[in-house]
């Protein structure tokens, strides 16, 4: 047995995954560094979420294990958990993802991702639901797995962001900043889901935490009075405006309280006011007798929007005949806007109106041709800003360009006359006048605040006055008292597009209600002119990065961005006079803006997509713009990486999950044989998936983040493999007591009395028992369920992410090193279950190229005779991986055909030799020596061998004699125990600690090992050509295994370890056989305390992964001994140049030397040393006759050529201070020596 390199320690893994608790509002990590931030509100968003996910998990479960109850309310609440929960997720990609890449790159891209997996779960969910029509037996089981599925899932999403996105939006951003992204975040969910998700979520809280949740929305919600109003009411819930007014007074420090009413709100304007205020004015009332129909706002929707789609086409037009493109960025954000509008509008007909109107009428088709229209338009436009002016496709580009903006055009036309045609007539004719104005106001409430706050001063730009009046009458009309302060807003925002701001009822007897309350005060003070809160609103931005510096900027204060410093006076009293002459309408903003980031749209859309469009939860991006990946994220292509090996091992993954996920709904059935085999393969996917994991943590995502511009980009899938080790644990559990429950059942009941109607008719406690084993079979469906889903998910997101990052950042040769190090830090064992494992789940080709580029790595090992060893052993993995090695064969086969045409020199074999007479042997050495064409080295090597032949070939026989010989004896010579320590009867000898002796193939005699033999023998003993063993105990020859085949010695253990392939046994030390040395070595194993370098060809320490590589460095003898080190069972040592020696033979060589005995380089820090001859140099006083010579030297350590003042012995290199240099060239004199 050999010993492997000193060296050990195992690599932990840091960022470990803390669970956060669901009872508790917040997180103690984060808790413990800012308290106040205002990130924290997330984590309250988390807690809500995880309890309904569990409460509706626990439903189903209990609908799934007899509790059959009515479907129809777990399927509501899951629809409304999941619309709550898309929302959420797509606000986080529109807003808190692009704000974190600005920062700190390489983390939100992979959280995106998981969103889009989770959204496939809750379409699979919903098609599930709308399935349990059928009276499938499998419907509950399947439900209860798939709602755990997702309730894993999500809850492992959220405690990821926990652990490691808020930390970072903590630490990178300022509370203002924080502040701000969490505002605009709340802007980007839709009004209508805003005003259920709030009341739902301060319902889920316990009073304390509702409290913090209000404290935390104080420090988000802008010090707008309005907007605090409508975000409070909003919280209460409808009917409970009383209990806003105290929160808004608490957070103005001002004891006066809001009106109630749509007639009693404020103008903005005047909100920094105090006193009491007196109101004037009826509730506005308009009669549905006029003729007039609201529906037929939707015409004004439509007008506005092909106007706009107009004017697009028209400036595409003008950019392709002008070919300037330089206000193409402009052109675009006026795109998106449009693209936005419009994909809203759809959404709030497919949701709103239609279903009003008409159940069965649907334009979804027509929705989804024009998404696909939109994005299209956006990647050209894209393009046209990658490609620039510099190429000759500019033309090209324009002209699509045209064509696109024409192509839509026509869609909306044809769409919009198609609606008109056959949607407005059923309204105007089946709804009332009230009505038709509610469906308008729902579907305006479909938009979020901040597209809102851009959409209406737009549409009623382009109505005339009528109109306008009458579209902010009619959405008055319709909106619920509740929402006084919301429609406020509105006709606010509404009344801007008029006359820059001037309200559009002024002087009419219905007026708009930001004006309405602005007529009477008393003892107050003078209202703050409305110009300031413009350009308070107009300027507020939270992060302002210009020149890659970043500024941060108060909201509620007048702070104008560095591109806007120099507005001219003139400018700012010009504005000032019209707000303070004219009576303006005037409302707060949000405050919000797609470039508060410091993102354009282009880059936004590059850098981090949202999700897919949906039509149940869309958010401003999610509609437009999709994920995109480059069309080889998920496909390796035509070439074969090195790295690709390691995502192979992804589909032999899949393939085990899809077993555990289908036989698992079979464990129900009782069969014991199912059962087993279960169990069986799901151990041997947990060991493999865990050294997959290990491979990745410990080498793989290191190599990623060593790259500078992959900071990061690993740390979130280190996360998941801790949560997925959780996961198999916890099934083991399960499958554990599920184990032991069905052997504690009697037969009589397995399998045909586990179903559910008998539990009945069972005695009490063996129907308990029987119910129990069902909980256990359904919980264990739902695991696996979950396991897969999680792990699938997690590869595919590798394959869309990291695969890619190897082609771009890392050569060949580097993925190359990295598949080594995996292989090296692989055990044998490992091995051999996991090359059928993963050959079982390849196509011949994928195994082909699979073995080709392990051998490659592998190619200075002894690898390729482990593997063929191995097969020997198991037959049956010959059959799978025969195929695999073929063309690597074939290759080395043609290799050693050309070494033989090449090489004409005749080459006699062993019975040629054998037959050889004196004289003929000289004379093949004769011709040897007169043959040209060989290089010396190589007719030394040949000579040799000719006459060491006859020995080599009468030791080649001898053995076969002598075990013929043995054989037919009847007593064999060493058929007695030996002891290690006679007194205490401990079998072995003085190497070894064993319970056998072996009997050497050689000569037919029994040892205890095969030092024992070689000390008296004059040949070596093959140990691996060992094929009997006698058991000490017994006495008894037998074929060589693990314990005795005797039936006295009842499985007497041979030792504690035995290797198979070595024939080695050791019944005291750890031991472990290197696939790649093809020997055991002394350790507990690789990738545990030891490693095998590729290039070195030797087991290493793990903590010498830095170590210097010297090809085949090993494969040597010692260079003070001269045994070979390969094999060697004594320590050997590592030098700092690469070469190697045994430990105790650097012990005594350092006693007199400091140098390699190989190349001569220093073997450790010899500055101490080389300190000393300074000195001594120093002191010593030369001949006058040599003073002035200098010498050449070279260097051995720093391999640099230089000169050197004479001296007998030592000489200093100039470059690196070292004396261990040697002279090359000796001069007379020198004046220019140092």
């Amino acid at each position: 047995m050999a010993t492997p390199l000193d060296g050990g320690g195992v690599a932990v893994l840091p960022n470990s995954v803390s669970n956060v608790d669901s009872a508790s509002p917040l997180n103690d990590g984060l808790k413990c560094s800012k308290p106040e931030s205002p990130i924290f509100i997330f984590l309250f968003f988390h807690k809500a979420i995880r309890n309904e996910l569990d409460a509706l998990h626990r439903l189903a479960m209990a609908f799934a294990t007899g509790n059959r109850s009515d479907i129809q309310p777990l399927s509501e609440r899951y629809h409304f958990l999941i619309s709550m929960y898309r929302h959420h997720s797509n606000a986080e990609d529109e807003v808190i993802f692009p704000a974190l890449d600005i920062r700190v790159k390489n983390v939100a891209q992979t959280y995106s991702l998981e969103h889009k997996g989770e959204n496939n779960l809750f379409d699979h969910l919903f098609e599930l639901l709308n399935s349990s029509i059928n009276t499938d037996e499998t419907f509950p089981r399947e439900l209860a797995s798939c709602t755990g599925a997702l309730q894993t899932s999500v809850s492992q999403h959220m405690a990821k962001e926990e652990e490691q996105v808020f930390p970072l939006l903590i630490e990178k951003f300022s509370l203002e900043e924080q502040a701000s992204l969490v505002w605009q975040f709340l802007c980007s969910i839709p009004v209508n889901m805003m005003a259920e998700f709030l009341p739902w979520l301060s319902t889920s809280l316990s009073p304390d935490e509702s409290q913090d949740l209000r404290n935390c929305l104080m420090k988000i919600v802008p010090q707008e009075k309005l907007i605090q109003k409508v975000v409070f009411t909003w919280m209460e819930g409808r009917g409970s405006v009383n209990k806003v007014e105290s929160c808004v007074d608490h957070s103005q420090c001002s004891s006066r309280s809001l009106p109630h009413q749509v007639e009693k709100v404020n103008c903005a304007c005047e909100s920094t006011t105090c006193g009491k205020r007196k109101y004037s004015g009826p509730v506005i009332e308009v009669s549905d007798t006029t003729g007039t129909h609201p529906i037929d706002e939707i015409l004004l929707w439509h007008n506005a929007i092909k106007k706009e789609l107009s004017e697009i086409a028209e400036e595409a037009r003008k950019i392709q005949h002008s070919g300037d493109f330089t206000n193409l960025s402009a052109f675009n954000e006026r795109f998106q806007f449009i693209a936005d509008v419009c994909i809203f509008h759809s959404i709030a007909e497919d949701k709103v109106i239609f279903p009003a109107v008409d159940g069965e009428f649907s334009f979804f088709q027509e929705h989804a041709e024009e998404e696909s229209q939109f994005n299209d338009f956006r990647r050209l436009i894209e393009s046209i800003q990658s490609e620039g002016a510099s190429s000759n496709s500019d033309v090209e580009f324009y002209s699509k360009l045209c064509a696109h903006a024409d192509h839509i055009m026509e869609t909306i036309q044809r769409h919009f006359h198609n609606e008109e045609v056959q949607v407005l007539p059923l309204a105007r004719k089946h709804f009332s006048f009230r009505k038709q104005c509610e469906l308008l106001y729902q579907s305006l409430c479909m938009m979020p605040l901040k597209l809102i706050e851009r959409v209406l001063p737009w549409l009623v730009g382009s109505l005339t006055e009528d109109e306008a009046k009458m579209f902010q009458r009619n959405m008055q009309l319709a909106a619920p008292a509740t929402d006084s302060a919301l429609v406020t807003l509105f006709c606010g925002w509404a009344c801007k597009a008029r006359n820059e701001g001037l309200c559009l009822s002024s002087g009419a007897s219905g007026c708009c209600p930001a004006q309405r309350l602005s007529d009477i005060e008393e003892n107050i003070d003078r209202p703050s002119c409305a110009c300031a809160s413009a350009l308070s609103n107009r300027h507020c931005s939270v992060l302002a990065e210009s020149g890659g510096s970043k500024r941060a900027v108060k909201r509620n204060m007048l702070e104008l961005h560095k591109n806007e410093d120099g507005l001219e006076n003139s400018e700012t009293e010009s504005i000032q006079k019209q707000c303070c002459s004219t009576r303006s309408c005037c409302v707060p903003g949000l405050g919000v803006s797609s470039n508060n980031l410091g993102l354009s749209s282009l880059s936004t859309a590059k850098s981090l997509r949202s999700l897919s469009f949906s039509s149940s939860a869309p958010s401003i991006n999610s509609s437009l713009f999709i994920w995109e990946t480059e069309s080889n994220s998920c496909n390796v292509g035509c070439t074969e990486r090195p790295i690709d090996t390691i995502f192979k091992f992804h589909k032999a993954i899949r393939k085990d999950l899809e077993y555990l996920d289908v036989e698992s709904g079979k464990l129900s059935d009782g069969d014991e044989t199912i059962l087993q085999q279960f169990n069986g393969r799901f151990r041997l996917l947990w060991g493999l998936y865990r050294a997959h994991s290990n491979a990745e943590d410990d080498i793989v995502f290191p190599a990623l983040e060593s790259k500078e511009a992959l900071h990061n980009v690993s740390h979130s899938y280190m996360l998941d493999h801790k949560q997925e080790e959780k996961l198999f644990e916890d099934i083991s559990c399960v499958l554990s007591e599920f184990s032991v429950l069905h052997k504690s059942l009697p037969m009589t009941y397995l399998p045909e009395n586990l179903s559910e109607s008998n539990y009945g008719t069972s005695d009490g406690n063996t129907g308990d028992v029987l119910k129990y084993y069902n909980q256990l079979a359904t919980k264990l469906q739902g695991m696996c369920k979950s396991i897969r889903v999680t792990l699938d998910q997690h590869l595919f997101r590798e394959e869309c992410e990291l695969w890619p990052l190897f082609g771009r950042h890392f050569t060949v040769e580097e993925q190359d090193k990295i598949v080594g190090r995996i292989i090296g830090t692989t055990g044998a064992e490992v091995l051999q279950s996991m090359l059928p494992w993963v050959t079982s789940a390849l196509t011949q080709d994928e195994q082909n190229k699979m073995m080709d580029t392990w051998k490659q790595a592998t190619r200075n090992t002894m690898f390729n005779e482990w593997l063929s060893e191995c097969w020997k052993e198991s037959p049956v993995s010959i059959a799978e991986t025969e195929s695999s090695d073929h063309s690597t064969s074939r290759r080395g086969a043609e290799y050693q055909e050309s070494l033989d045409h090449n090489d004409q020199m005749f080459k006699p074999g062993w019975k040629d030799i054998f037959r050889m007479n004196q004289n003929e042997l000289e004379s093949e050495i004769r011709k040897v020596y007169r043959d040209s064409t060989l290089d010396p080295r190589r007719k030394a090597y040949l000579v040799q061998n000719l006459l060491t032949s006859r020995w080599i070939a009468a030791q080649q026989k001898s053995p076969k004699a002598l075990s013929e010989e043995s054989s037919n004896s009847v007593e064999i010579e060493g058929l007695s125990p030996s002891f290690r320590e006679p007194e205490k009867h401990e079998f072995g000898c003085e190497h070894y600690k064993r319970n056998c002796k072996l009997r050497a193939a050689c000569c037919g005699k029994l040892f205890t090992c095969r030092f024992c033999h070689d000390n008296v023998s004059d040949h070596s003993m093959d140990r691996k050509k060992t094929m009997e063993m006698m058991c000490m105990r017994c006495l008894n020859v037998q074929p060589i295994g693990p314990m005795c085949v005797t039936p006295s010695c009842n499985g007497f253990s041979m030792a504690k370890y035995y290797c198979n392939i070595c024939k080695f046994f050791d019944d005291e030390r750890n031991v472990y056989h290197c696939p790649f040395c093809n020997l055991c070595r002394v350790g507990r194993g690789l990738g545990i305390d030891y490693f095998h370098c590729m290039k070195c060809n030797c087991c290493l320490g793990i903590k010498s992964a830095s170590h210097k590589c010297l090809e085949k460095g090993l494969e040597m003898n010692c260079p003070i001994c001269c045994d070979d080190l390969f094999t060697s069972s004594a320590t050997v040592r590592a030098l700092p140049c690469g070469h190697y020696m045994h430990s105790a033979c650097f012990q005594a060589y350092t006693c007199s030397h400091y140098t390699c005995p190989i190349c001569s380089k220093s073997l450790g820090d010899m500055a101490v040393y080389f300190g000393m001859l300074d000195a001594l140099l120093a002191a010593e006083e030369l001949p006058e006759e040599y003073k002035d010579r200098c010498q050449d030297i070279l260097c051995h350590d720093c391999d640099g050529k230089g000169s050197s003042r004479f001296h007998w012995l030592y000489h200093k290199c100039g470059f690196c201070g070292s004396y261990n240099t040697r002279v090359i060239k000796c001069e007379t004199s020198n004046s220019s020596c140092s």
